[in-house]
């Protein structure tokens, strides 16, 4: 039967990871004093040392890293307990995971995201931000709901459904100084010269195979120099001189002066963006998350 207290447990898990009684004390907002003694009543408690303690040393014994290796996560799963029970009290009883790319959280997303919650306050939503590949990976898994997964697939996965939320023109990011930043425009074609940086295809593999169709169609294949997961990453690159890109006009936002932006005279030079699903999914609460976001965001030229 297990005697020991949470706060026994949380002594001896800030110690384990910390190595130091004095640094956990810190950690824990505790005195060492209460520290050290709800450790030693575990320790007596489970009738053997987890500490090898010596003045200038803490390290853990073999029942203490067995001890740690098996409660490891503990906490976490208790705190998730009280926080599921209380949204329950409250009357939270469905639960929706969504994922998104940070890179496209863009206004009118955000207030979808706030219309649907205060519209369904049965609903627990829980977002996270993760790179394309991953999300499709988790959507077909089971862990994520849906996902604003960014560029649309060029291959549809049959066991999922698409859904064009937005689109937004694609920009030739450049370095201050470049020979063409005093262009008003350009072809992709004036690229072809140039080193690339990219988002990479295992990141966000719909959005690297747009690049690479747009530069093949325009009778070359880009010399990729550098690769990142997030768009954000490939735009400081670029600021720092490492190459040039072609991105999402979203992106640009916060780069300011550090990087110049000219618009593609391609008509075909712009992204859309889908929300997927699993097929057969459409059930509650993710069927009125589906409504709110098909009667709000159709896709918008410019956007």
């Amino acid at each position: 039967m297990i005697d020991f207290s949470i706060r026994e447990l949380e002594c001896f898990m800030a110690v384990a990871e910390e190595l130091s009684f004095t640094r956990a004390a810190r950690r824990l907002r505790l005195s060492q004093p209460p520290l050290s003694r709800h450790v030693q009543a575990l320790e007596g408690k489970l009738g053997t040392a987890l500490f090898q303690r010596s003045p200038r040393n803490v390290s853990l014994t073999a029942a203490g890293r067995a001890f740690l290796a098996d409660t490891k996560g503990t906490l976490t799963q208790l705190q998730r307990a009280c926080d599921s029970a209380k949204r329950v009290g409250r009357g939270e009883t469905l639960r929706l995971s969504i994922g998104f790319v940070s890179a496209v959280l863009d206004p009118s997303l955000i207030s979808l995201l706030q219309r649907y919650r205060a519209g369904h306050l049965d609903v627990q939503l829980t977002l996270h931000d993760s790179p394309p590949a991953d999300q499709l990976r988790a959507l077909v898994e089971g862990r994520l709901d849906g996902g604003f997964v960014g560029a649309t697939p060029e291959k549809r996965t049959s066991d999922l459904v698409l859904i064009p939320w937005g689109r937004e023109p694609l920009l030739a990011f450049l370095p201050p100084g470049h020979r063409l930043s005093k262009s008003r425009s350009v072809k992709v074609a004036d690229l072809s010269r140039e080193s690339f940086v990219s988002v990479s295809p295992e990141s966000a593999p719909c959005f690297a195979a747009q690049i690479q169709r747009l530069c093949c169609d325009a009778g070359f294949r880009p010399k990729v120099v550098h690769e990142a997961i997030r768009g954000q990453a490939v735009a400081v690159m670029v600021a720092a001189g490492v190459g040039i890109a072609i991105l999402p006009a979203s992106l640009a936002r916060n780069c300011g002066e550090s990087i110049v932006t000219l618009p593609i005279s391609d008509p075909r030079a712009s992204v859309t963006y889908v929300f997927a699903h699993r097929e057969g999914q459409l059930v509650e609460p993710l069927l009125g998350f589906v409504k709110e976001l098909r009667r709000c965001s159709a896709p918008k030229p410019g956007r």
